[in-house]
C-alpha cells in the first residue's frame, strides 16, 4: 500500500513534533548556546525525526512507539559514559528495592566489565556467597542462555525469581579452564548492610552497601563494641561494597571526623559545587581506626575511604579500590520508567577525584585468593578519564604474587581465614600499644 506525500507529510510532522517536544527541555538550552547554531540544532532533530518516521513506516514488521522512544532514549544514554543508562518501569522498581536492602534471588552485585557479566562482590550470608561465588567471577551463562548479549537487567531479572526456587549458573573463574556450574536456590534476600564482631579484641565492623539505614546501624555497632571494651583500635570493612547511597556515605565518614571537608561534588559548570562538612555532634572518639579496601569497593565507599585518609584519620588498608568517582541522578519519567544520567563527579578533600584511580591504600596488602587482575573502573569501555588517571598509577601489576610460592604453613589461623584483616589487626596492635595513651598507662 502506497501513502501519499500529503499523509507521509503528516506523519512526518508529528513525528517530528513528538521527538521535538520530548527533547525539548535540552534543545532548548542548547539553542541558547554560543557554541551551536540554532540551524544545527534543529537539523539533529530533523534527522532524527526523519530517522523514526522511516522506521515507523517501512520496517518489516511494524514497530510500536514505545519500542522506538525506549530505544531512542537507551541508546542516547548507551552513547554516554557506562554508568549513564535508561530504566523501564520494572528495572527503575527493581533500582527502588535493592536501594530498600530487599529483594528476591541470590544475593549478588553484577557489573558489565569489558562486556562480560561480572560479579563484583556476593553479599555475605546469602545464597550466592555460601555456594562460593566470588568478586571477578564472570557469569557466562543462565541457565542455557549466554550472558554476552544480556544487559545487567536482563541478567537480574534471570536470576531473581521466587524464593525456593533453583536457577544454574555457569562461571569462568580465573585459573580455572573450565566453566564452573552452580545450582542455587533463590531466597529472599534482607540485606543488612552492617554487621560486627570482635577479633583478637579488636572492633570490626563490615559495610558491605550504603543504604537507607547504614549510618545508624554503624553507630549501634560501634557502641555494642565499645560496651564490650572492644574500641581501643577498630577496623572499618569496605572490601567488596559497590557504594550505594551518598548520604550515607558522608553520614559515615563524618562519625570519624569533627571537622572538615568529606567530598565535594563538581559537574560540567564549575562553578556549581556541592560540598558535605563534618560536624563536631556525636564523632566517635579518636582510637586508631583501619580502613580495608580492595578492587571491589567502589563509589560511595572509596568517599569514606578517601576522606578519612586525606584527615589522617584512618590507615588504608588492602589493595586499590575499583576507581568510580562520578555522580549519577536518578530522575523519575512521566510514565513510570527512569534515568540514571552522570552529573558529576566526586573530589575528596585535597582535591583528588576518585573518578579512574581510585584510592590507594597507606599499606598495600593483597587477599591470599584476590585475582591478579580484578576488573576495574578504568576497564570499562567509554569511562571518563579521571584528571589523576595515569597507566603508571594501575597497581594491579605490581601487587601481583606468584601463589605457587605462597607458604602458608607458618601463617597463623587467622592469616590463613582473612590475610588483609589479620595484618589489619597486627597494625591496630602496634598503634594500640605506641599510643601516648597507652605509654601514660605503662
Amino acid at each position: 500500500m502506497r501513502i501519499s506525500s500529503q499523509a507521509r507529510r503528516a506523519v512526518f510532522l508529528v513525528a517530528a513534533f513528538a521527538i521535538a517536544s520530548f527533547f525539548m527541555g535540552g534543545v532548548y538550552t542548547y539553542l541558547l548556546s554560543d557554541n551551536l547554531s540554532k540551524d544545527t540544532a534543529y537539523r539533529k532533530i530533523a534527522l532524527f525525526a526523519k530517522v523514526y518516521d522511516l522506521v515507523k513506516r517501512t520496517y518489516v514488521e511494524e514497530p510500536t512507539d514505545d519500542n522506538l522512544v525506549q530505544g531512542a532514549i537507551r541508546g542516547m544514554l548507551d552513547s554516554l559514559d557506562p554508568h549513564s543508562v535508561y530504566l523501564t518501569k520494572e528495572e527503575f522498581a527493581e533500582m527502588q528495592a535493592d536501594t530498600r536492602g530487599q529483594f528476591g534471588g541470590l544475593g549478588i552485585e553484577i557489573a558489565k566489565r569489558n562486556g562480560m557479566l561480572t560479579v563484583v562482590t556476593p553479599i555475605e550470608d546469602t545464597p550466592a556467597f555460601k555456594k562460593g561465588i566470588k568478586s571477578g567471577d564472570i557469569i557466562a551463562k543462565i541457565g542455557d542462555k549466554p550472558t554476552d548479549k544480556l544487559s545487567v537487567f536482563d541478567a537480574v531479572k534471570l536470576m531473581r525469581g521466587k524464593p525456593g526456587t533453583i536457577v544454574e549458573i555457569f562461571v569462568r573463574r580465573e585459573g580455572v579452564d573450565q566453566l564452573l556450574p552452580f545450582k542455587i536456590e533463590r531466597a529472599v534476600i534482607n540485606v543488612k548492610s552492617v554487621t560486627s564482631k570482635i577479633v583478637e579484641g579488636y572492633g570490626v565492623v563490615k559495610i558491605k552497601q550504603f543504604l537507607e539505614n547504614s549510618s545508624d546501624e554503624m553507630r549501634r555497632a560501634l557502641k555494642d563494641l565499645s560496651a564490650k571494651n572492644a574500641t581501643k583500635g577498630v577496623i572499618l570493612d569496605l572490601r567488596n561494597n559497590p557504594g550505594g547511597l551518598l548520604q550515607q556515605a558522608v553520614e559515615i565518614a563524618d562519625a570519624f571526623l569533627d571537622k572538615g571537608l568529606i567530598v565535594y561534588t563538581q559537574g560540567r559548570d564549575k562553578v556549581q559545587v556541592d560540598k558535605k562538612i563534618a560536624t563536631a555532634k556525636g564523632t566517635e572518639p579518636n582510637y586508631p581506626l583501619v580502613v580495608l579496601i580492595n578492587g571491589g569497593s567502589a563509589s560511595a565507599s572509596e568517599i569514606v575511604a578517601g576522606a578519612l585518609q586525606d584527615h589522617k584519620r584512618a590507615t588504608i588498608m588492602g589493595t586499590q579500590s575499583f576507581g568510580k568517582g562520578s555522580v549519577q541522578n536518578v530522575i523519575p519519567l512521566e510514565d513510570g520508567s527512569g534515568i540514571k544520567l552522570t552529573v558529576a563527579l566526586y573530589y575528596i578533600p585535597s582535591g583528588r577525584t576518585i573518578q579512574g584511580l581510585g584510592i590507594v591504600p597507606d599499606k598495600i596488602v593483597k587477599a591470599l585468593d584476590e585475582p591478579d587482575m580484578l576488573p576495574r573502573e578504568r576497564d570499562l569501555p567509554g569511562h571518563l578519564i579521571g584528571k589523576e588517571e595515569k597507566p603508571e598509577d594501575d597497581l594491579r601489576a605490581a601487587t601481583k604474587k606468584d601463589k605457587a610460592k605462597i607458604d602458608t604453613s607458618k601463617m597463623t589461623p587467622l592469616e590463613k581465614e582473612d590475610f588483609q584483616l589479620a595484618k589489619a589487626v597486627a597494625f591496630l596492635e602496634t598503634q594500640v600499644k605506641n599510643s601516648p595513651t597507652q605509654a601514660t598507662k605503662k
